[in-house]
């Protein structure tokens, strides 16, 4: 894949600065930033799941075994008895 960014100068400066310091083509760079970034979402995204497993959260309501498939029409039913 191809790719064509436009950079402020800002970013255009740290690019330049990048490659002075590593020696690297910018599409390395670019290819590099794309892993670091990957691994970092993917990191977080475990550490909510671990988080939200590990708060007892999980399973701590009781309810009907077909709520989050019919939770509509137990919502409708729950209006109606509603004062």
């Amino acid at each position: 894949m191809r790719i064509n960014a436009r950079l402020d100068d800002e970013r255009a400066e740290k690019l330049r600065q990048l490659q002075a310091l590593t020696r690297l083509s910018t599409s390395e760079i670019v290819k590099r930033a794309i892993d670091l970034m990957y691994r970092q979402q993917a990191g977080r995204s475990r550490d909510k799941l671990g988080a939200l497993l590990s708060s007892n959260f999980v399973g701590c309501a009781e309810g009907p075994a077909d709520l989050a498939s019919q939770y509509k029409r137990y919502l409708m039913r729950d209006l109606e008895e509603w004062p």
